[in-house]
């Protein structure tokens, strides 16, 4: 391709919204650091629990790894289709410099028809445990699909804590599902902590460690985005001397969108440090895509799909209720396979709204850039062209849609990521596809 005339690039700058991002548009998702980062899709999800091991010198900690069926590739068998992933524990020091203990393990998925393997509810569960001393550990978790020889991974910096002191509690396990009995109390625990309906409460399960037989005042918080007090609650509950499992239900909430925090603490005249945790968790809806947080910005975010209109009808809504019910209607309208549990385009609309702020944000998110906004609109291209370092040129990129026979160029006019949009996108293309 020839080279660009800077002179050329400033006559036809069309203003859009502007965004900085130093990374390619294919570069890595899962980037350390950012801030409220969302990943666009889960490969998998994970949870580290601290409980006593017993030892006095040791943590024992539950490592749970949870693999979605459509994030591995099934293939027929005799019995009906069959997977297969292997999964990688490896605990470093802090320094990341020494290894301390690795587990490695394999795990065989079976399913009977192929609407099982293409369900979102379905997934495997596993378990592995360590025994650490307290301290602060970097785990390195990866997930390897046998057929597909994909790799998913997850780096964390992860706390041993010090449960010797009493009273002490453990972290505190989201269930899933209980099953109890007169001798047994079976729980399936929640790994994603995404909490889609709150008709039932939220069902958690802790451990209590006394040295003596007590009772003391368990007090229950819970904290929105904005740190404010959702919600409280104390109990008062007895301890027998070593441990003592609780098993409770926090109910009668209202939450919105978004992620809270609950805080469990014991209240008595011993208090100390040891003796609060807290764990977070994602109130999520039925039937809206897991990357959406916020309803309002999710409203915002309709522009590249929806008219003037019909944002104005949402938000004009008189209630809360009323809003969120003009909302799924208009995803409703939408849907492109109304007699199944998916909705295609609200899944992909967002997925890419998502994707858009994980590779093009800075001083503003990035669904608002040009970039992003070609990206939500159009798709990925089948072609980047990138011209970083020209000597005569300033940064551009090139977008390339094979089937629209359409290309969209981008200027970093300032050689600080900020690509501009210069090729116009209007009509027919100036919505979602």
């Amino acid at each position: 391709m020839k080279r660009i005339n800077i002179k050329f690039f400033q006559l036809l700058i069309v203003f859009f919204a502007v965004l900085f991002f130093s990374t390619q548009l294919n570069a890595q998702i899962e980037t350390e650091g950012k801030r409220n980062r969302v990943p666009v899709k889960a490969k998998f999800y994970q949870d580290f629990l601290n409980f006593n091991s017993g030892n006095p010198d040791e943590t024992r900690v539950d490592v749970f790894i949870q693999v979605p069926y459509t994030e591995i590739l099934f293939i027929k068998s005799d019995a009906g289709f069959s997977a297969s992933y292997t999964v990688t524990l490896s605990v470093f020091d802090e320094s990341k410099e020494k290894i301390i203990v690795e587990k490695i393990w394999t795990e065989k998925v079976d399913a009977i028809d192929f609407d099982q393997t293409i369900s979102k509810n379905n997934y495997n569960l596993s378990l592995r445990n360590f025994y650490l001393k307290p301290g602060k550990y970097f785990i390195r978790s990866s997930v390897e699909d046998k057929e597909s020889k994909k790799t998913y991974a997850s780096e964390n910096i992860f706390v041993v804590r010090d449960l010797r002191t009493k009273p002490s509690i453990s972290d505190i396990m989201l269930i899933s599902k209980q099953t109890s009995t007169e001798k047994t109390n079976k729980i399936l625990p929640n790994i994603s902590r995404n909490i889609a309906s709150l008709r039932d409460g939220i069902p958690l399960f802790f451990e209590i460690y006394s040295d003596s037989a007590r009772s003391v005042k368990i007090n229950y918080r819970i904290l929105d985005q904005e740190q404010k007090e959702v919600f409280r609650k104390d109990t008062v509950q007895y301890l027998d001397t070593g441990k003592t499992q609780i098993f409770h239900t926090i109910s009668g909430l209202e939450l919105g969108l978004g992620t809270y925090l609950i805080n469990v603490y014991l209240d008595n005249d011993e208090l100390n440090p040891a003796s609060s945790v807290s764990k977070h968790f994602v109130s999520r809806w039925i039937g809206v895509p897991s990357v959406i947080n916020d309803l309002d910005k999710a409203i915002d975010q309709l522009i590249y799909i929806a008219s003037g209109d019909e944002i104005s009808k949402i938000k004009d809504a008189e209630t809360q209720v009323d809003k969120v019910k003009e909302y799924m209607e208009f995803w409703k309208k939408k849907d492109p396979t109304p007699g199944t549990e998916e909705n295609e385009i609200f899944d992909e609309y967002y997925r890419r709204i998502a994707y858009a702020n994980e590779s093009f944000s800075h001083y503003i998110d990035g669904w608002r850039t040009d970039r992003g906004m070609v990206f939500i609109i159009l798709g990925a291209p089948n072609n980047v062209d990138r011209h970083p370092f020209d000597y005569d040129s300033k940064p551009y990129e090139v977008w390339e849609y094979y089937e629209l026979n359409k290309e969209f160029v981008f200027v970093d006019e300032t050689g600080f990521g900020d690509y501009r949009l210069i090729t116009p996108l209007y009509g027919d293309f100036y919505r979602f596809r």
